[in-house]
């Protein structure tokens, strides 16, 4: 699992790579969230196009982040998750919590 992070303005982006599960997603988790503390980001975009698997830790990934942003005023987004993975993440509620853009 790879993450890379980028800020730009005010806005950090992670790009995730391969498979989110729990032996990966802590050490994301950390990443994401060391970067919050440092830039202080108003929008975090949670970029999953390169996702090949997701199990319940990535919904508590996205979970965690959203309530670390939102306690500095900030919003989640989550791109263009796989059908698969976008299925998922709207049956977890997903979608009442960060605005999920997908590439048609």
């Amino acid at each position: 699992m790879e993450c890379k992070l980028n800020m730009t303005d005010d806005t950090l982006t992670a790009e995730l790579d391969g498979e989110i599960d729990h032996h990966t997603a802590k050490n994301v988790r950390e990443q994401i969230d060391l970067e919050i503390d440092t830039q202080t980001p108003k929008t975090l975009i949670l970029d999953f196009s390169d996702i090949t698997f997701m199990d319940s830790s990535g919904i508590g990934l996205i979970m965690g982040r959203y309530k670390k942003i939102k306690s500095i005023g900030g919003k989640v987004k989550i791109k263009n998750p796989s059908p698969n993975t976008y299925r998922v993440l709207k049956l977890a509620g997903m979608d009442r919590l960060a605005k999920i853009e997908r590439e048609e």
